[in-house]
């Protein structure tokens, strides 16, 4: 079974999810802590507490990993989630006082449902309390409830796209990720053939986006990234966590195009649970490969959503 993330031992996600508003959170959990790092490809991220996931920082370890929808409103998510690890007593330990410690990175959905609605700290908090280790949920759940994408002719050309997880294993040593894929891009399957893309308004057929910006005069679309969580068992930190980040965004390259424009945010973590020796290339090659995967899951699994059209729902015309 593909457990996606959890398959990591010691990781837990749980989402919540608002399907009227179109917007929700996705949690990653490691009570004792995980060690982070990040990597920052789009130019238009919103993020809270990833200066500590530089190298060199007082701070070597995480308790949890915020994605969420909403743009810069969804960052109070991770206020739930603080007030939920405390409660725990979950977190780095400053005289008497338990600090949770809590990254997070937003997309942006307020297009489609109701974008006066976006995930709060109450969001964040219910979405801790259905955290556990099986099946990651996927497709239009969590942050991923309101993601698109091939907006090049706006939400009303776009696809449904959502949340997806993938696993890559060798022996012990274990490589997921999850993702949710909010582009300004479109989604590519693994054999280079176009997945998930823009819908011609007239023909209602799907375009490559690169097609369309090299041959008219087609403005940007503004409100998109996609954010993903990597998750090893084997022991990195610091800057090899970072290589492993890069290389994964080498997995969104593979499967989404355009990607790192100017209209994204694509902002990538990378987690270590464990204790494995393995070499740093394999694991980011690994990495990259259960990225690219995770990305066409959240197409294949995502269903249709204020008025934006799931591919399950095209492939049945």
């Amino acid at each position: 079974m593909n457990f996606g993330l959890t398959a990591v031992k010691g990781i837990k996600v749980g989402v919540a999810s608002n399907p009227g508003a179109a917007t929700g959170v996705t949690v990653v959990i490691a009570e004792d802590g995980m060690r982070a790092g990040i990597e920052v490809r789009g130019s238009a991220p919103g993020t809270r507490e990833t200066d500590l996931l530089k190298p060199g920082q007082l701070v070597n370890e995480i308790h949890a990993l915020v994605l969420a929808g909403g743009s810069a409103f969804g960052l109070d998510a991770a206020s739930g989630v603080v007030r939920f690890l405390e409660e725990q007593n979950c977190g780095f330990m400053v005289a008497p006082f338990c600090v949770p410690i809590v990254s997070a990175a937003v997309l942006f959905d307020l297009f489609i449902g109701d974008g006066t609605i976006r995930p709060d700290a109450e969001m964040g908090y219910q979405a801790c309390l259905v955290a556990g280790d099986g099946p990651v949920p996927e497709g239009s759940v969590g942050a991923g409830t309101g993601a698109t994408v091939g907006k090049l002719y706006g939400t009303g050309g776009a696809i449904k796209t959502g949340q997806g997880s993938a696993v890559r294993r060798k022996g012990d040593l274990i490589v997921a990720a999850l993702v949710a894929v909010n582009a300004f891009g479109d989604i590519y399957d693994a054999d280079g053939t176009l997945l998930a893309g823009p819908l011609n308004p007239q023909s209602r057929k799907m375009e490559k986006s690169i097609d369309l910006m090299l041959n008219q005069e087609l403005p940007g679309f503004p409100g998109n990234t996609t954010l993903g969580v990597i998750a090893t068992n084997a022991y990195f930190e610091g800057a090899a966590l970072e290589k492993i980040c890069r290389m994964g965004h080498d997995g969104l390259a593979r499967s989404i195009w355009p990607v790192h424009t100017m209209w994204d945010g694509d902002t990538i973590f990378a987690v270590s649970k464990g204790n494995i020796a393995a070499d740093l290339t394999l694991v980011s090659l690994m990495a990259a490969e259960a990225v690219a995967e995770a990305v066409r899951r959240s197409a294949i699994a995502a269903t249709s959503l204020g008025g934006v059209p799931a591919l399950s729902d095209l492939h049945l015309k």
